[in-house]
């Protein structure tokens, strides 16, 4: 009875084991949304970050341009770069500043799609809960954000990640902010979990066309310029997966990035209302292909071998146009 009693034991413990290693590989796994395309072999879509100020700083000008841009190309969703909400997110899942600075401004039936956003670091200073809350889509259903997830759009996958947590400064230099880190501590760990996650989708992925996407640069000749912790984090990793875009918002302009490594891409969409002015770093750099200095917004038109990336202003005109073909890419490569 003690020998089977034993090795009753033995056998629980290694299936307990078994049970954790499952679990842990099942938490590394990104949330995945599918996003079914219109069927005709294409995916249109808007890029606008840094815009939640109640239609103030021409957030309401830029809308209208969305509105119309939205409308010609028959978007299937909007992507949002992060700081959905200022100056510091949202108080609770009832904050008006949801309706008046969201529901209310982006009113175009154009507009009516799924917006997917992730958090910016202005986000992360009122209650992140309440910004990733179910609740909030019951209030519009177009809203869906997360920490980190996938949008599976069948020609292209868009792995959206969550960069705030990687800014250190943010935890040890605060100022007068107060951050809400729930979910995020211990630090450390969450960012390695991020990383992890972000490689095995990517690893996974056999989508024509991978775009990452953030708040925070990878590369910036803006305000405030590269992010040196996600060059030597991220950069690697996308690089390594032949990611095409990375896209992020953070500085409230509109740049077009080459890689001087790789095929990729840094596509800077952050200008949907307040711009910087005039504050800029290494604009006449060669890789700098395109920078915008004031408020606007970005389209991608996507095939399975061509991809179109167009920058607009505050006044609906094309400020930078740039098309790669993905065969092209390829041979070059």
């Amino acid at each position: 009875m003690a020998k089977f009693s034993k090795n009753s034991m033995v056998l629980c413990f290694l299936v307990a084991i078994v049970f954790v290693i499952s679990s842990a590989s099942a938490s590394t796994r990104l949330k995945k949304f599918d996003h079914p395309t219109k069927g005709d072999g294409t995916l249109n879509f808007l890029v606008i970050g840094d815009w939640g100020r109640r239609g103030t700083y021409n957030q309401s000008h830029v809308a209208r341009q969305m509105e119309r841009v939205g409308e010609k190309l028959d978007i299937d969703f909007v992507l949002s770069t992060g700081d959905n909400f200022y100056d510091n997110g949202l108080t609770g899942i009832h904050d008006t500043n949801f309706v008046e600075s969201f529901t209310n401004i982006y009113t175009a039936k154009s507009l009516q799609k799924q917006w997917y956003s992730v958090l910016g670091n202005h986000d992360y200073r009122g209650n992140v809960e309440a910004q990733l809350s179910p609740y909030l889509r019951k209030i519009d259903s177009r809203w869906v954000c997360l920490r980190s997830f996938v949008v599976n759009a069948e020609i292209a996958e868009i792995f959206m990640v969550d960069t705030t947590p990687f800014e250190e400064k943010y935890f040890t230099t605060p100022k007068d902010h107060i951050y809400d880190w729930r979910g995020v501590l211990p630090r450390q760990a969450y960012m390695a979990n991020v990383l992890k996650e972000l490689e095995k989708a990517l690893s996974e992925s056999t989508a024509k066309w991978k775009i990452v996407l953030g708040h925070h640069a990878i590369r910036s000749a803006g305000h405030h310029g590269d992010t040196p912790i996600l060059v030597d984090r991220f950069l690697p990793i996308l690089r390594k997966y032949d990611v095409d875009f990375y896209m992020n918002g953070h500085d409230h302009c509109l740049e077009h990035i080459s890689d001087t490594e790789s095929r990729l891409q840094f596509l800077v969409s952050g200008a949907g209302s307040k711009a910087w002015r005039g504050d800029t770093k290494g604009i006449n750099r060669d890789d700098v292909h395109f920078f915008h200095d004031g408020q606007g917004f970005m389209s991608v038109e996507l095939t399975p071998t061509e991809a179109e990336i167009k920058y607009y202003d505050v006044f609906g005109s094309v400020r930078h146009r740039w098309n790669r073909s993905k065969l092209l890419l390829h041979s070059a490569m």
